[in-house]
């Protein structure tokens, strides 16, 4: 005699979707820039080359960090996104507005931190 039994399941909470974590490094940085904004002297062929053509230095940079070489040429803020890649890379303290400060203040000094930064992480 085969006998069946009927059961009731009660759903409490409803399925959800899993969301895996993809961030990468934190949120503010874990170090600091290798060099100051002012360290220009550390490293004398940056400088040369700010003072001789600033603008094909922007460009190389702009390669450097992956992007088209005329990027800076065609995109409003240009030079503070690439500032703040080079941070978000390198994981180094500050924030936008950081960024934005150190190239308003002083664009060639801003730009030769970059360069150094860059050199400093082998890119």
């Amino acid at each position: 005699m085969n006998q069946t039994v009927n059961s009731t399941t009660v759903v409490i909470n409803q399925p959800t979707v899993q969301y895996q974590k993809l961030l990468v490094g934190t949120r503010s940085g874990t170090r600091d820039w290798t060099t100051g904004l002012f360290g220009c002297f550390e490293d004398c062929g940056s400088l040369i080359k700010a003072c001789c053509c600033l603008q094909c230095m922007v460009y190389e940079l702009s390669s450097r960090l992956g992007d088209c070489a005329c990027m800076p040429c065609y995109v409003t803020g240009a030079i503070i996104a690439m500032r703040t890649r080079t941070r978000t890379l390198g994981d180094i303290h500050g924030s936008i507005f950081t960024d934005f400060l150190a190239t308003y203040c002083c664009y060639s000094c801003s730009v030769c931190q970059m360069d150094r930064e860059l050199k400093a992480m082998g890119l």
